[in-house]
């Protein structure tokens, strides 16, 4: 960046000029009117000109800062549809993150160091964007692994929303004894004499799991604040300058929402978040709604924190669970007459929803709902509303979707729970999971997102990877050709397509005149990189509103300052967050070494497993965590 005369771009005495240039990038506008650019000028947070460094010379002023991009990819702002980064700022600073690591042997490895340096009455905790798929052992970790790496320290590590392993010290703070009951759902499973073992299961709702984490210590609100703010820069870290919150458990409206308030109104938001309102306490949702309507309206807010609608949840007896390692979950036959009330309180007053939908039994019960409404004229109305996930969405549902006014919003899910999906539903089944083309095909808008914390990352390429290849993080081919998109589709929905559902898409999404100023400048080019490696991109530069957000490497040092990681001893401050998220090099005698370790390792576990009872065939198969003792 300069200030100086940079490439023939001399300042100039000129009011209302540009306060950032980029120049000198292969630009992906995203516009079709004019999909491809060298430069573009930035003023007061809004593009101003999009064209070649002859186009932006004219803006150049005293003050103007230019980056010179070196040649390299710069895109849009990427958006995701589906991330839940209010509730995940708020604990991002106590949470040990295992995203991206490539061994169970470092992980654990990690998770020894930061019970070390844990305090007294704090808990270590994994919760989220990893997979036993993505390790060399392709398995979790035991209960007696936990134990050694942390005999005193509490300790909780979420594996999806199928299982949490907790050590002794955890199942001691949790509370957890033989006298214990098993919650509805949810599974304590114990040994042989009554004790919890530390192995807690979602059969298949995932609450035992929810509530056992909101036991573990939270945060101060000035620590709320800081662990937010370091979210945020992590999000923009993968040149994320936008997301749609999609609420969730034990995420409350207003109290839980104070933070992310606090921030926007001093300035201090890196990312743009247009945010849902789920009602929280089964029996309870008709009045949470009822009093949300009176407080708040859709739109309500700026372009930096808006309220978007309701959902994911309406009504909990209407939720299904996506624990692909249990059964679709049987709803209660009359769900929908709550269901229909909340849905009519909703478009009666002008607002839109999101609905968590996984199986297709669940969306027919819902599209029966709204056909019954359209006959009143409230379908397709004005009001913005989408389903979520839909891994098994007909194509009968679809077609009714699209009639009724709705869009779609896709997740990665099965990037970490695709093995899981193909032995409980087959091969079959998995190639259409969800089925993406058919929903394009269908002109329905089709946002994309990763569901992001506690299933999978939020590093945004793990997700348009799996759009582009169909494959899992343990690198099972799900989705074939015919229901694959291309790069271009892949991050019009991871852009365009978010806009569109929070009715931003004339000014977010894409990079022309008149539009947010928000852009990444990216080290590869992710049009041209082989495929594997979509899933290593991050950002080199992002810039949100015109402010650059992120920076590194000959950048670095350009983006805003933020205040130090606190607590001193949080996980982030000594191991960040997402872990080697770079293209690995080819292994060097350690390395190796360490593989080889983890392999003999996983044999080992193997043998375990065939000493306990098991066939060798269902012994080499992934870890299943109902057999951890």
């Amino acid at each position: 960046m300069s200030t100086m005369p940079v490439g023939g771009l001399v300042p100039h005495a000129i009011e209302n000029a540009a306060d950032l240039i980029v120049r000198n990038a292969k630009i992906h506008t995203g516009d079709p009117g004019r999909p491809h650019a060298e430069a573009l000028a930035i003023h007061d947070g809004v593009i101003t000109v999009v064209g070649d460094d002859k186009d932006v010379a004219p803006h150049v002023g005293a003050g103007t800062k230019v980056v010179d991009a070196l040649g390299r990819r710069v895109i849009p702002g990427l958006n995701d549809a589906h991330l839940h980064v209010i509730r995940g700022g708020l604990n991002y600073v106590l949470e040990l993150r295992w995203d991206g690591v490539r061994t169970l042997r470092q992980g654990l490895a990690m998770l020894r160091e930061q019970a070390a340096r844990t305090p007294k009455g704090q808990w270590v905790r994994v919760v989220g964007g990893w997979s036993a798929e993505q390790f060399a052992e392709r398995r979790l970790p035991t209960v007696a692994e936990l134990n050694a790496a942390a005999p005193d320290t509490p300790v909780f590590v979420l594996h999806l929303y199928q299982s949490a392993v907790l050590n002794r010290a955890a199942l001691k703070a949790a509370g957890f004894t033989r006298d214990t009951p098993d919650p509805k759902g949810g599974q304590i499973v114990r040994s042989r004499d009554g004790e919890p073992t530390g192995m807690l299961l979602a059969s298949p709702s995932a609450l035992i799991l929810y509530s056992t984490l909101a036991k573990a210590p939270v945060l101060d609100e000035e620590h709320r604040k800081t662990s937010t703010r370091h979210f945020l820069r992590e999000l923009n870290r993968f040149g994320l300058t936008s997301a749609i919150d999609a609420a969730g458990g034990f995420q409350n409206f207003p109290d839980n929402y104070e933070t992310v308030t606090e921030l926007a109104r001093e300035g201090q938001l890196s990312l743009r978040i247009a945010y849902h309102l789920f009602p929280q306490t089964a029996g309870q949702e008709i009045d949470d709604l009822t009093r949300w309507i009176g407080m708040v309206r859709p739109e309500d807010g700026d372009e930096w924190l808006r309220l978007n609608g309701a959902g994911e949840n309406l009504t909990w007896a209407a939720a299904d669970f996506e624990n692909f390692a249990q059964p679709r979950p049987e709803h209660s036959p009359d769900y929908e007459v709550e269901f229909e009330k909340a849905v009519r309180l909703l478009m009666e007053n002008g607002w839109g929803f999101r609905l968590h939908a996984t199986y297709d039994e669940t969306i027919r019960r819902d599209l029966a709902v709204f056909d019954k409404l359209a006959s009143e004229g409230l379908f397709p109305g004005g009001n913005r509303w989408l389903f979520d996930h839909a891994e098994t969405v007909s194509p009968d549902s679809l077609d009714r979707i699209a009639a009724l006014g709705g869009a779609m919003s896709v997740q990665n899910r099965l990037s970490f729970q695709g093995e899981a999906f193909v032995r409980r539903y087959g091969p079959g089944a998995a190639a259409d999971a969800p089925p993406i083309r058919a929903m394009l095909d269908r002109g329905l808008t089709v946002g994309a997102g990763t569901d992001a914390t506690r299933v999978s990352t939020y590093n945004p390429w793990v997700a348009l990877h799996w759009l582009v290849s169909g494959r899992s993080v343990g690198d099972l081919a799900l989705r074939p050709p015919t229901n694959r998109v291309d790069r271009q589709t892949a991050l019009a929905m991871f852009t365009r397509a978010g806009a569109a559902l929070t009715g931003e898409d004339e000014v977010k999404g894409v990079l022309r005149p008149g539009c947010y100023a928000d852009l990444a400048v990216l080290p590869e080019d992710y049009f041209a990189v082989p495929e594997p490696d979509i899933a290593h991109i991050e950002s080199l530069l992002t810039v949100t509103g015109g402010r650059i957000v992120y920076a590194a490497a000959e950048y670095e040092g350009l983006d805003e300052e933020l205040p130090p990681v606190s607590p001193a001893w949080s996980p982030v401050a000594h191991f960040g967050g997402y872990q080697a998220s770079r293209r690995a090099a080819p292994p060097g005698a350690r390395q190796a070494e360490l593989l080889g370790q983890a392999i003999a390792e996983s044999e080992q576990h193997r043998q375990w497993r065939i000493a306990r009872g098991l066939t060798p065939e269902a012994a080499s198969t992934p870890f299943d965590p109902c057999f951890v003792l």
